[in-house]
Formats: C-alpha cells, structure tokens, sequence
C-alpha cells in the first residue's frame, strides 16, 4: 500500500521502524537510513527476528540535500519520515521538496550553534510546500505531538474555549545509572538548560532555566512528584491554534540526583555549546559530554517503572467552567519487551508511525505545512488506543 523511508536510527528511530514493520498492510515497505550504517543494520535485525519483515537500510548523510535526493530517488518513498537530529530538518525539507516526497518529523529545527527552539524556519517553507502540492507534518511525537493532538480533541469534543493549559511531562521510571539521559544527551541537555517561557495573555514571559517548580500528584499509584517549568515548542503552535488561550505552560519531572549533575556539568562548563581549543582542535563541551555518558539506547533493559504525559485544561462549556486532565501511561518493562527500548523512545516512536500512517492512508492530506492540532484529532486518538499508547480522560 505504501513505502517510507525513515532516517535516523536512533531510539526512536527503532521504535518507528519496529511498529511500522507490525502493519505490513499499510506499510508495504520500510526502508531505513542513517549516517552510521551499523546501526541501522542492528535496527533490520531485530525487526527481522519480532516480525519476519526485512528492512533495507543505507548510509546518508542528512546534512546533504543532494545525497539525500539521490537516496529518495533510490527508494521512491511515498513519505520521508525525519527521526534524524532537529538540526536537520530544513536539509532534509529541502530534499523532500526537490525529490517530491512528502514530509514528517517528531520535533522542530534548532539551529546547531544555538539552543533555540522555533517553528519560524520551517513555518517559512508553507508556500513553497503549498505550491509543490506536498504536505509536511510537523512534531509528530509526544511532546510535541500528542500533546497537541490532546488539546485538539479536547478543543473539538469538550470545551468552547480553552484558557488555561498545562503540560505535565514525568519519566517515573529508573534505569539506575548515576547520570544518563532518556534520549540524545546533547538535545536533552540544550533543552533543559535554555531558559523558560510560557505563554501568558497574548505574550511571551520567560524565566530563568528551571527556576518555577510545583509539585503535582499523579495517576494510577505514580503519586506526588516535582515538576519544573520549561520552554517546549508546541506552546508556540497552540498559542496560534487553541481558541481562547490565556495562558499556556509545559512542566519536565527531574530528580534530584539527575538536577545536582546537570548543575555540577553546567557549572564546570561540560554543558557549552560554545567552541573551546582542545589539542589543536575545536570542540563544542557538550558532544565531548555527549560521547561519555551513556547511549539512551543502552537504557532499555535497565529501566523500570513509567511514565505519565498528559494536558490539564481549565476553560468553558455551554456557559459552565470545566476543568479536565488527559493523559498516557506508559510502562517501561512493557516498550522494552515489545519492540526492545524503553518508554521515552516509545512514547516518541510509536506517535510517529501514527502520523505517518494517517498520512500515507489519506486520512490526513494535505498541501502545505501543518502543525498536529491542525488536523482531524479522532483518528490519531483512536490509533493511540489501538497501537500502544492508550488515553484517559478525567473531568474534574
């Protein structure tokens, strides 16, 4: 029925590929690429031994527009799936635009020498996706993704307005390690060591990194934990798109132990982005930081216990205020058994094959480039229940 091509082959990057091999009907092709053709191969191994299906894999180098158009010519995908870095989602547009391929990726471009997180460079290709007749799918993960897919269907079947709107983000599980992150360290850190910002009566306040903590109690025996205001990016495109939005925020649980390392790094300068002379070589503190810590993928059997995402809502129906809580649970032990990685990456992985499932099936067309809550939310919440990620919903 369809053939993609997904690049990167990372943690979520398996995860994709994994659930997309699962539905041989709709994906009749999986065809998998990356810079490091090693890890690739391991990726088609362990899809061949869960599910008998072979997967293809390349080396590309995704900073190359022309290397990659000649891998999409190659291939002949019906949709180019972006699991590769946000560094490079514009090269790999550019590529989908010149080869004619339609576009998905799990969150927006971040320009390398700045930890800066907007959707303005690539909001900057609509017309030129528009006129190409080619539709790009933007932050087809969690968050973003399904967070935003949540506030849509809460948009459309349960409030006239949404004025407040909370993210909760919390990783409950343990993987044992003294200092390791759930997925690429050297993202993971740039994002949590920016500085915060949400959105507040039709502005932007910001605050400094993970300054704004409160302590929220959640589901299903998980219990109280500490979570930290920060900057995610699908504030900007609900900010546009929710209607009546006053104020808009996104919280991360982190540990104690995790946040007195993170100080220790940034304190002692191993979390810079900014260039330093070592041994006649330039190098940027935090890849260096990057290559010791531990490989996210490695966490997988290591890790225990779950996580909860989900949006709080507070805004009106029919007159009356209403006040209501969506969210996931999601168990580490149960990802890593499935399709061999922990729940971090499956939370990401598996929204990704969703999105790229309703778009190869027609569900979700169109020409230009969107945003999640742009589109139709009951398909995408009906595929959460039916493919791994099943929702609850709370009126309080």
């Amino acid at each position: 029925m369809s053939k993609v091509l997904i690049i990167g082959a990372g943690g979520v990057g398996s995860v994709t590929v994994h659930k997309c091999a699962m539905l041989p009907d709709v994906f009749t092709e999986v065809h998998l690429a990356s810079r490091t053709l090693s890890k690739c191969d391991a990726i088609a191994k362990s899809v061949k031994e869960r599910t008998g299906v072979d997967v293809p894999t390349y080396q590309v180098d995704a900073d190359n527009v022309r290397e990659t158009v000649e891998l999409i010519n190659k291939v002949k995908p019906d949709l180019l799936v972006n699991l590769a870095l946000p560094y490079q989602d514009l090269s790999l547009m550019d590529a989908c635009l010149e080869a004619g391929v339609n576009y998905l990726d799990t969150a927006n471009y971040e320009p390398p020498e700045e930890a800066k997180f907007e959707y303005k460079w690539q909001w900057a290709y609509q017309d030129r996706f528009k006129e190409a007749g080619l539709m790009a799918l933007l932050g087809s993960g969690f968050d973003p993704g399904v967070t935003n897919i949540f506030a849509a269907h809460a948009q459309k079947h349960h409030f006239d307005e949404i004025n407040e709107l909370d993210i909760i983000d919390c990783n409950a599980g343990d993987h044992g390690q003294a200092f390791a992150t759930n997925f690429n360290p050297e993202i993971n850190i740039r994002e949590i060591t920016q500085r915060g910002r949400y959105w507040e009566r039709g502005e932007w306040v910001e605050t400094d990194p993970l300054s704004w903590s409160m302590d929220y109690d959640f589901p299903e025996g998980i219990g109280k934990k500490k979570c930290y205001l920060m900057y995610h990016e699908e504030l900007e495109s609900l900010a546009l798109h929710l209607k009546g939005l006053k104020r808009a925020r996104f919280w991360m649980t982190f540990g104690e132990q995790y946040l007195t390392h993170l100080r220790v790094l940034e304190g002692i300068g191993m979390t810079s982005i900014e260039p330093i002379e070592y041994n006649g070589q330039m190098i940027q503190p935090l890849q260096f930081l990057k290559a010791v810590l531990p490989e996210p993928g490695s966490l997988g059997p290591l890790t225990k216990g779950r996580t909860c995402i989900g949006n709080v809502m507070k805004g009106f129906k029919d007159g009356k205020e209403k006040k209501m809580y969506i969210y996931n649970i999601c168990s580490h032990e149960a990802a890593y058994k499935e399709v061999g990685s922990q729940a971090i990456s499956y939370t990401t992985g598996v929204p990704a094959m969703i999105g790229a499932m309703l778009m190869v099936t027609g569900k979700w067309s169109g020409k230009g480039v969107f945003n999640m809550e742009q589109l139709d939310p009951d398909p995408f919440m009906e595929a959460l229940n039916k493919y791994g990620l099943p929702w609850n919903e709370v009126v309080f």
